[in-house]
C-alpha cells in the first residue's frame, strides 16, 4: 500500500449506516478497488502490515463522525479452528493499530466465538444469522468501564454486528457502537 494508493480510498458519507437494536453501526468506505485489495490482502494473504493502513482509514472516518469518549475496541473474534488455520485475527491487529492512533483501549477478552461457523460470504441474511446463532460469549468480568466499539472488516447483512450485539444486551452491556471498514 503505497500513499497514492491509500489516497485513492474512498470514504462513505459520515453517517450511521444502519442501526441494529439501537446500536450505531458505521461503515467507513465502499469495498472495490484498493479498500478490497487492503483487506484481502490483510485478511487472506498475510500482509499483516496492511493492518495500519485498515486502521488509519477507520481513524480517519472516526475523527469524520466525531465519536467522543474512550471507548474499548472489540475486535470481531475468529474461533480458534480459523485462528489455527489463518495463524492470526487480522481485525485483532486491526484494532492494535487503531488503539496506537486513537488512544482507546483493545479489549480481546469480552467476546469469544465459540462456535466454529461457516464463511459467511456466500450466505444468505437467514442462513448467516442461523450460522452464527449462539456463536459468541460473553465474558463480563472482562468489561472495561467505557463504551464498547465493535470493529470488523466488512457489514455486508449486519448480521455478526446483530448477534455480538445481542449477547452483550444479554449481559447488560448497552453502551455499544460498531464501525468496520467497509460495506459492499
Amino acid at each position: 500500500m503505497c500513499s497514492d494508493c491509500y489516497n485513492e480510498l474512498l470514504f462513505s458519507d459520515v453517517n450511521v449506516n444502519r442501526i441494529i437494536d439501537g446500536v450505531d453501526i458505521y461503515t467507513c468506505g465502499i469495498y472495490e478497488k484498493n479498500l478490497q485489495k487492503l483487506i484481502r490482502g490483510l485478511k487472506y494473504h498475510k500482509q499483516k502490515e496492511l493492518g495500519f493502513y485498515l486502521a488509519k482509514f477507520m481513524y480517519e472516518y472516526l475523527t469524520k463522525v466525531g465519536l467522543s469518549g474512550n471507548f474499548q475496541i472489540v475486535p470481531v473474534p475468529l474461533h480458534k479452528n480459523r485462528v489455527k488455520q489463518r495463524k492470526y485475527n487480522h481485525m485483532e491487529i486491526v484494532a492494535e493499530e487503531l488503539a496506537k492512533l486513537s488512544g482507546f483501549t483493545v479489549n480481546f477478552e469480552l467476546i469469544k466465538r465459540v462456535k466454529d461457523t461457516k464463511p459467511q460470504y456466500k450466505l444468505s441474511r437467514k442462513e448467516r444469522l442461523k450460522n452464527l446463532s449462539n456463536a459468541f460469549e460473553v465474558d463480563k468480568t472482562k468489561l472495561l468501564d467505557m463504551p464498547v466499539l465493535i470493529i470488523d472488516d466488512i457489514c455486508t447483512t449486519g448480521s455478526t454486528f446483530e448477534e455480538m450485539i445481542k449477547v452483550l444486551k444479554q449481559e447488560g452491556i448497552k453502551d455499544i457502537v460498531c464501525l468496520a471498514s467497509s460495506n459492499p
